[in-house]
């Protein structure tokens, strides 16, 4: 059962059980959804992928709000489901797993950059997901953000739930998201430097410590962080 049937059986749950809609029919209410905004977006609408059962559309940076809007008052896409970040920068890490009497690995070279479903020109990209009730299907909308000053507008005011979102976003990821009331971290000490899910984000502990699982793991010397013995 995809996600959209889901949501669609909770909203029908008073009403008695739903019966999974045709296929078809789901892609024909994508479609009309992705038409709508390119009638009404235009060329803001710079990608879009209607595959796998889902609808993606990849909005122009400058776009991100008014798209919400038209999501919302245009679509019946009322329900907020979630907004987070993407960082598509390639993992350069070497392997966690350092073996007694090797060397550790050196990171790999970096990989050549894949932006996922409806593109991206951009390391950094926003997303989130809304559902209409009415129509029962979702929509996944993104936007390429600035790899050196990543910034987007603000959904606060448009969907208040996007609020905490968008809070925890900016301090996980170091985006900005201007016109938000209170962009205060959520988690990390004020003093706290560096956002810990982006890709280049230094994570000590596996370099200081091997991973839990891993067996023929080098131990700790004598008096370092373990046994003694």
């Amino acid at each position: 059962m995809s996600p959209d049937q889901g949501v669609a059986d909770l909203a029908g749950g008073a009403r008695g059980p739903t019966q999974p809609m045709d296929p078809v029919a789901l892609d024909e209410a994508r479609q009309a959804v992705l038409d709508k905004l390119r009638s009404t977006l235009a060329s803001a609408v710079v990608g879009a992928e209607l595959a796998k059962g889902d609808l993606c559309v990849r909005v122009a940076n400058e776009a991100w709000a008014k798209a919400a809007k038209v999501c919302r008052d245009k679509l019946d896409f009322t329900y907020f489901c979630h907004l987070s970040g993407i960082d598509w920068m390639p993992h350069t890490w070497p392997n966690p797993k350092v073996v007694a009497g090797e060397e550790p690995t050196e990171p790999a070279a970096p990989a050549e950059r894949v932006t996922g479903s409806a593109g991206g020109d951009t390391r950094f990209q926003v997303f989130a997901r809304l559902h209409s009730i009415s129509r029962k299907v979702g929509i996944t909308l993104k936007a390429d953000l600035d790899d050196v000053e990543p910034r987007v507008a603000t959904w606060s005011k448009i969907f208040p739930g996007a609020d905490w979102c968008e809070r925890e976003t900016a301090e996980m990821y170091g985006f900005v998201f201007e016109g938000h009331p209170n962009l205060a971290k959520l988690y990390l000490p004020a003093e706290f430097e560096g956002f810990p899910l982006r890709k280049d984000f230094p994570l000590l502990s596996r370099e200081i410590k091997p991973w839990p699982g891993l067996v023929d793991v080098e131990q700790f010397p004598p008096g370092y962080g373990g046994d003694d013995e």
